[in-house]
């Protein structure tokens, strides 16, 4: 699914701030839906283009099904937003954030949970087990 050669690890910083400013101002405690809006135009705001729950076909078995998946927001066409308006994030979140990876092919996902208290608290990261690997500082043998 991703077409262009782009910094994923800017690029969820930038969706990271998107998501900040959304709950800075609105703060916890609506509709995952008005977040959804909320988010969508701070993200083209910032010049990203992004897909409303884009649709996407599976694969099983050498058949299609289609439609079988919705993604709240697809970013740059490589980063799945996963929006939650929720006491708190359950691992399935993260399970299911890590299918949908591996059945676009996206390379990195965000989990932002709208009702934490601070938007880091309730933001998770995922990343396509196959594909992608944020940098990381040198480590030292030893």
């Amino acid at each position: 699914m991703m077409q262009r050669d782009i910094d994923i690890d800017e690029l969820t910083r930038k969706v990271i701030a998107c998501a900040i400013e959304v709950h800075r101002i609105l703060g916890p405690g609506l509709l995952e839906s008005v977040y959804r809006e909320c988010l969508l135009i701070e993200l083209r705001l910032a010049g990203l283009r992004v897909d409303v729950e884009k649709r996407v076909a599976i694969e099983y078995k050498g058949h299609r099904i289609a439609d079988a998946l919705k993604i709240d927001l697809l970013v740059e066409s490589c980063v799945v937003l996963e929006l939650k308006a929720v006491e708190r994030l359950h691992p399935v979140f993260q399970a299911q954030a890590i299918t949908y990876l591996k059945l676009t092919g996206c390379p990195a996902g965000l989990i932002l949970n709208f009702s934490a208290e601070s938007l880091t608290a309730g933001l998770r990261r995922v990343n396509h087990p196959d594909r992608h690997r944020p940098r990381t500082q040198p480590t030292s043998p030893g």
